[in-house]
């Protein structure tokens, strides 16, 4: 199955160079606008509060030794649904964000692609 995610803008935080760049390459092969990459916490906070529209989220836990869970809060708060692809199991997940959707690296960006796809499904939010 072909996931179109065209006239989606979605936000890669990541700060694993290669990640970042297969997810975008990724991503735009199945017609997203890549917003970003960014690196670190203030550089993702700064992107979410200055950009008119951001449809969707793809968050890694550990930027850098620092945990993203500001970012996540200011996209929970914005509505904006995101996942995590990150190196931590979930059950190393802050409790409060255990719910979201997770993705051990490895990831595939494949099925970064189809978690997208299933959260704009589960939200009518894309």
């Amino acid at each position: 199955m072909t996931i179109d995610l065209r006239d989606r803008r979605i936000l890669i935080v990541e700060d694993e160079y290669l990640v970042a760049d297969d997810l975008a390459l990724a991503l735009r092969d199945a017609g997203a606008t890549v917003v970003g990459p960014v690196g670190s916490v203030a550089d993702a906070l700064s992107l979410i509060r200055s950009t008119a529209r951001i449809d969707g989220a793809v968050l890694d836990i550990n930027l850098h030794g620092t945990m993203s869970y500001p970012v996540a809060e200011l996209l929970l708060a914005r509505a904006i649904p995101f996942l995590f692809a990150t190196g931590y199991d979930a059950c190393t997940v802050d409790e409060a964000y255990r719910s979201i959707v997770h993705h051990e690296k490895p990831v595939m960006p494949a099925d970064v692609i189809e978690s997208l796809f299933a959260i704009e499904q589960m939200t009518n939010r894309f």
